[in-house]
């Protein structure tokens, strides 16, 4: 018997018709990889967080509460059928939220304003334990979760769109 001929790669040998061996590493991924390498820790987290400061400036700035369904930038459906969105008052609710306006928040987003205190423990663990070791506990989402939660919040597109009380007043 002989052996097969093996060829050197970055990521090791590569046998000749194995389907499982990667390819050689291209120049982009070899520039994440370097990139990766390089980066320090700290620099994940503050991205995020710079972006979320960044949505939450603009928000405060643009003060969406005092403006209608038809301003820049406007939600495509509330526009076209006259329905709300399963995120159609999202942005307005982050407001109120800044304002501390917890029932106004609430009123025109009540998932966003139930899913927000969730968020922010999410990513000040992962925050805390990326940049400074610390052990907060992380909360196991899993499918489950996922599926209960994008299925409350089907539900509660459809009834904030029904035009009797109590319905009527989610609609925004």
């Amino acid at each position: 018997m002989t052996e097969a001929s093996a060829t050197v790669t970055p990521h090791g040998p590569q046998f000749a018709g194995d389907p499982f061996t990667p390819p050689p590493a291209d120049r982009i991924t070899r520039f994440t990889d370097w990139l990766r390498a390089h980066t320090p820790v700290w620099a994940g987290p503050l991205a995020a967080l710079a972006c979320i400061g960044g949505a939450l400036t603009y928000t405060q700035l643009a003060d969406p509460a005092n403006v209608g369904a038809d301003a820049t930038p406007t939600c495509l459906v509330k526009m076209l059928t006259g329905f709300d969105c399963p995120g159609c008052g999202g942005t307005r609710a982050a407001w109120y939220l800044m304002q501390g306006d917890l029932p106004a928040a609430a009123r025109h987003h009540l998932m966003f304003v139930f899913a927000v205190p969730f968020l922010i423990y999410m990513y000040v663990a992962w925050a805390g334990n990326t940049t400074f070791k610390w052990k907060l506990p992380q909360l196991k989402i899993g499918p489950k979760h996922i599926a209960f939660f994008l299925g409350a919040w089907g539900v509660f597109m459809v009834l904030r769109n029904l035009p009797w009380a109590p319905f009527t007043y989610f609609f925004v």
